[in-house]
Order: C-alpha cells, then structure tokens, then sequence
C-alpha cells in the first residue's frame, strides 16, 4: 500500500514540477543580468532614501532659521522654508526639471520634458524627436523619475535659504511670487549651465567647473540673492538699535543636527550610486562639518571667551556649505581643511557684515554665500582624479587652470543671482510691494500674515503679542 502512494505521489510530483523545471533548464541563469538587476535596485534604494533625507533638510532649515527670530515671527519663518515644498514641489515637475536638465541650449533646457514627459522608469533619460532617438544619461542605474525627484529636493531647499537675510519683514504674497520666479529664472539656467549636459560651465560639455553638489548652483545662487535682497528690501524697523538675542537655541541647535543629517543625502547623494564615490562623499561631508565646528568654537573661546552653542550650530553648516563642491573629489585631509578654512572665512564675514550694517538677518551671504565662494575655490586647489576619476586635478595636482575655471564660474553665478534678484524685487516692489507696513511688522509677520501665533499666552509673559502693541 505505502508503495502504491509512492508511486503516485512522485507522478504528480513530475507532472506539476516537470514543465517548470523544463523551462527553467530552457532559459540558463544570466549573472550579468542578475548583477545588473541588484545594482539597479540598490542604486535605487539609496536614491529614494537620499532625496528624502535633502528634502528633510528644509524643514530643518525652517527651524534653524526659526530659532533666530523673534518669538512673533517664528510662524513666518518657518513658513517660508515650508513654502518652498509646496511651489517647487509642483513647478519641478511642470517645468523646472525641464528647464534645468532636458538638452537645449548651453544655458537652459529645452522644453522636452514639460509635465514629465518621457521622464518614466527606464534609468536613461531619451530625448524624443524626429531624429532617431537621443540618450541623455545622468545616472544609468536609477529611473529617470528618481533622479529627477533627487534634483527636485535641491530646488526646493535653494531658494529657501534666501529667506534667512529677509525674515521679519517682508509680505508672504510678495515672497511667494518671489520664490515662484527666482526658482526659475535663476535656479534653473545655473543648474542647466553646470549639471546638465551640454551647459555652459559644468564637465558635460562646458568648461569644467567642478561643483559636486551645489556650490554654485545653491549656495552662492542663494547668498548672493539674500545680499541683494536684504540691500534692495531695506533693514529692519529694529535694526541696528533694538535687535534681540535669539529666541530659541535650542531651534537652532535641532535645524542645524537635522542640516547635517540630511547633507548626507545632498552630498553622498550626489554620486547617484551607492558605492565608493557616494563613501568618499559621506567621509568629506562629516570630516569637514566637524572641523568646522571645532574651528568656530575655538575662534569663539579664543577671541570672545566663550564657546557658544549657537557659533557651534553656524560654524558647522558653514564647513557643510564649504564641503558642497568638493565632496566627490577630494580626500579626507583636504576636508579637515576645506571645514577649517571656510569656517574661518565665514566667521569673519559675519563680524564684518556687522561692521557695514546690512541687515542679512541670519546672516546667509556670510554663511552661504561666501562659504560657497570659498568652498569653490578651494575645490579647484585640492581635488585629484585619484578620488575621482571622472573629476580634475586641481592646483595641487599641477593643474592650476582648473582654479581659473572655478573663479570664472564662481563670477558668472554672482552675476546671475545678483542681476537676476535685483530685477525680480524691482518688478514685485512695482506691483504687489515688498514689505509691510511699520505697525504690522512691529505687531509681528504670524498675527498679520497668517492670523496666529506660534505660542500661547503662557508661553508670552501672559500677554498676546498682539495686544502687546495695542
């Protein structure tokens, strides 16, 4: 009996098993392709995860910049960086990923790819036309949609941080339309000119500026815009006279950690793959921020007498800003330098622009405008092909010519930014008008921008800083 269920059961064993295990033997393993397949996935994975983590960096721009404000302004503050999500997170996938990377001319993109057309899953990017097909790659192991969700967090983030030199003053109309066209006017042709192919400035065609993960296009773009705009804007009614300490620290300490965490993702994020180029990011991008810091904080005790939690908050992002165009192509020593160096500069800009009385109120061109400049500057002194192949040698490598490259890309950015912006605020101040007026901005940017407050009676001194004017 127990061999009649044998033999039946190995029956229809053989035949339920038998024509998968004929068309398995049909179809031989291929490694290539089973290798490629997990390099896609795991190239994927680590790009989705690094997008998240840039975009993560606004909300924590918008408490950093928050801690610094006065506590009836901390709504606007922070909704100004949250503003951007919004507008870019919807004009990226209209037209500003078009205009920034789909092929056209040296210094803005074509119009191919308006609504994310043609911008689907396969991991090239295809230009469509009546000429036979044209491949356009950035990362040939991700999607197109995911490279151009990385690109998106990058314009959501940038003009952001203008915000910092504006705060307490400006309409929220004003700054929206302002936002709106500065993120394409300004962002998009810099992002077009040195990360697409074919622009003007960057290694696809131009004349090989070196710039990693932003420094160009996002800090100095942002910098030199939040100079013009405190310029053209005006101070304060406060300030210089009735200017008050910071608000909330410990904001500023949680803005700066959550920067820091997310600039993993804008700078090892950068090399597009999860691999060695994505390590020598990550490594730079930490080495740097902590000499930063450490630098900032040793300036402090040596030339103030105390180390303060806010100057280790700033000079920490300072070496993340200096760090941007560098990070894929130079070695942990030269970061250790880059963060010192750039901290020192910006430290310095930031006692000088007190000097001069402009009101940056959060002091963005001295952090990221010259941080960037910096950070720009030194990339073409100390960037080696020995990090990255695909990069240059810069001064130290024999090269000097890559260090001309830089200081004319680093000109060409203030130009735009600065011209750029100048035009932008003269337009909005002619039509819709820039500021409020002097009650308003006394009785403060959340009750007559937004009509509510950040915090609670008991947490005003048992007074709403509303009634606190009338």
């Amino acid at each position: 009996m127990i061999k009649k269920i044998l033999i039946v059961g190995a029956i229809a064993i053989f035949l339920f098993v038998g024509p998968f295990a004929a068309q398995a033997s049909a179809a031989p393993f291929d490694a290539q392709a089973a290798v490629t397949n997990a390099q896609t996935a795991a190239d994927t994975g680590f790009i989705l995860m690094s997008s998240a983590l840039v975009l993560l960096m606004t909300p924590g721009l918008a408490f950093f910049y928050g801690g610094f404000v006065r506590e009836r302004n901390i709504l606007n503050t922070l909704m100004m960086s949250f503003l951007l999500m919004g507008i870019v997170g919807v004009t990226w996938v209209l037209w500003g990923y078009s205009l920034s990377f789909a092929p056209g001319l040296p210094f803005i993109g074509g119009l191919e790819w308006l609504g994310l057309n043609n911008v689907g899953l396969e991991t090239t990017g295809y230009l469509q036309g009546s000429a036979p097909t044209e491949v356009v790659s950035y990362a040939p192991t991700i999607p197109h949609q995911a490279f151009m969700i990385y690109q998106a967090m990058f314009a959501i983030i940038t003009p952001a941080l203008i915000s910092g030199a504006i705060v307490e003053r400006v309409s929220f109309r004003a700054y929206a339309l302002f936002v709106l066209i500065w993120s394409t006017v300004i962002y998009c042709p810099l992002a077009h000119m040195v990360w697409a192919k074919g622009g003007l400035l960057g290694l696809y065609g131009g004349i090989g500026a070196l710039d990693f993960a932003g420094g160009t296009v996002v800090h100095i773009s942002s910098g030199v815009s939040a100079l013009v705009a405190a310029i053209v804007i005006g101070p304060r009614k406060s300030f210089p006279s009735q200017l008050t300490a910071p608000h909330n620290v410990p904001f500023i300490l949680l803005g700066a950690g959550l920067l820091w965490f997310g600039w993993f993702g804008f700078n090892a994020g950068s090399a597009l793959a999860s691999g060695g180029l994505a390590t020598v990011a990550f490594v730079a991008t930490n080495t740097a921020a902590a000499a930063a810091a450490l630098t900032w904080l040793i300036l402090e005790k040596v030339l103030r007498g105390k180390p303060t939690a806010v100057g280790a908050a700033t000079g920490a992002v300072a070496g993340l800003v200096g760090i941007t165009p560098a990070a894929g192509f130079v070695p942990p020593l030269a970061a250790i330098l880059i963060g010192s160096i750039t901290a020192v500069c910006c430290f310095y800009a930031i006692s000088f622009k007190h000097k001069i009385q402009i009101d940056d109120s959060l002091d963005t061109f001295p952090v990221h405008g010259v941080g960037g400049t910096v950070g720009a500057i030194l990339t073409g002194i100390f960037a080696t092909v020995e990090v990255n192949s695909a990069g240059k040698d810069g001064l130290l490598r024999g090269n000097p010519g890559q260090l001309v490259t830089q200081i004319i890309a680093i000109v060409i950015a203030y130009i735009i930014a600065g011209v750029g912006t100048f035009v932008i605020l003269k337009l909005l101040d002619a039509t819709v008008g820039l500021r409020l007026t002097a009650e308003e901005e006394f009785q403060g940017m959340d009750i007559n921008e937004h009509g509510e407050e950040g915090y609670g009676e008991e947490f005003a001194g048992g007074l709403s800083l509303k009634r606190e004017y009338e």
